[in-house]
C-alpha cells in the first residue's frame, strides 16, 4: 500500500485531509495537496468514510450485475474485482507481501527486505488465493440486499482499523515509507469518533437495506441487519487488531505494507462473519 510518504510545501488546504484520505486509499484522481503529519492524521481519521463510499460503489456493481446475468457468483466477483480496481490493488499487495515477509521467518530487518521485494513468493500467492476466494464466497452466499450491506460494513471496517493502526503509540517498522509518514498521527478521541460515525453508517445502511426484504413481504427482524452488520464489524476489526498486534512484534512496527495487509484482512473477516452470523 503506497500513498503520500512526506509532506509537500505550502499551507494545507482546508479539504486536504480529505484530498489525501481518497488519494491514499483510492484510484480517484485527486488533486495534489501540501500535506504534513498533522494533515495525514486527520487523513487517516477519515479513512473510514472512504470506506463506506468504496463499500456503495463495489455495491452498486453487485446489484447491476446480479440483476443483468441473474448469477450472485459472477456478481461477487465483479464486486471484488472493482473494489481491487478502485484501490490500485495496493491492499492485495500489501497483504501478500507481509504474508511473505511474516512466513519468511528472517529477523525484522530482513522480512522488511522480503516485503519491498517486487516479486510475490509462496506465502503471498496462498494468502491473496485464500482471502479473494472467501470473499467471493461469502458474497456470492448472500441475497442482494445483505450483501449490500455486507460490503458496507466490510470496507468500513478495513479503512477503520487503519485509523487505528495510526493511533499514537503504534510505532513504524523503519523510518521512510507511508508507515513512518503516519504512524501514531491518530489520537485516541479522533479514533473513537470516527469509529461511532463508521457504526452509524454502517447502521444506516443495512436499515436501508433491510427494507428491500420489507416490501418484498419477507419477515426480518427490524433491528436484526444491523446487529449483523456491525457484528461483522466488529469482527473484522478484531481479526485486524491479531494482524497488526503480531506485526508490531514481529516488525518492530507498522508499514504501508501492514497497513494494506489489515485493510483486507479486516474486510475478509467482516465479510465472512456476516455470512455466518
Amino acid at each position: 500500500m503506497s500513498g503520500t510518504a512526506s509532506g509537500t510545501s505550502g499551507e494545507p488546504s482546508p479539504g486536504a485531509a480529505w484530498w489525501f484520505a481518497f488519494g491514499t486509499f483510492t484510484v480517484l484522481p485527486v488533486r495534489a495537496a501540501a500535506v504534513d503529519r498533522e494533515v495525514a492524521g486527520r487523513g487517516m481519521a477519515a479513512a473510514p468514510a472512504v470506506g463506506v463510499v468504496l463499500g456503495l460503489a463495489a455495491a452498486a456493481v453487485l446489484l447491476a450485475a446480479g440483476a443483468l446475468s441473474g448469477s450472485r457468483l459472477l456478481a461477487a466477483v465483479l464486486a471484488v474485482g472493482t473494489l481491487a480496481w478502485l484501490t490500485r490493488a495496493l491492499h492485495l499487495d500489501g497483504l501478500a507481501d507481509l504474508a511473505d515477509g511474516l512466513g519468511s521467518g528472517r529477523p525484522p530487518g530482513q522480512a522488511l527486505d522480503v516485503m519491498k521485494r517486487s516479486d510475490i513468493g509462496p506465502f503471498g500467492v496462498v494468502t491473496l488465493v485464500v482471502a479473494l476466494l472467501v470473499q467471493v464466497a461469502a458474497l456470492s452466499a448472500l441475497p442482494g440486499a445483505p450483501a449490500v450491506a455486507a460490503l458496507v460494513a466490510a470496507c468500513a471496517s478495513g479503512r477503520l482499523a487503519v485509523t487505528w493502526a495510526c493511533r499514537e503509540g503504534v510505532p513504524a517498522a523503519r523510518p521512510g515509507g507511508l508507515g513512518a509518514f503516519v504512524a501514531g498521527t491518530v489520537g485516541r478521541g479522533p479514533a473513537l469518533v470516527s469509529t461511532a460515525a463508521a457504526a452509524l453508517a454502517v447502521a444506516a445502511v443495512a436499515a436501508l437495506s433491510a427494507l428491500l426484504p420489507a416490501a418484498l413481504g419477507t419477515s426480518v427482524p427490524p433491528a436484526w441487519p444491523i446487529l449483523r452488520a456491525l457484528g461483522a464489524m466488529a469482527a473484522g476489526l478484531a481479526a485486524a487488531w491479531l494482524l497488526r498486534r503480531r506485526a508490531v512484534r514481529r516488525l518492530g512496527g507498522i508499514t504501508g505494507d501492514v497497513l494494506g495487509a489489515l485493510v483486507e484482512t479486516a474486510t475478509t473477516a467482516a465479510l465472512l462473519a456476516f455470512c455466518l452470523l
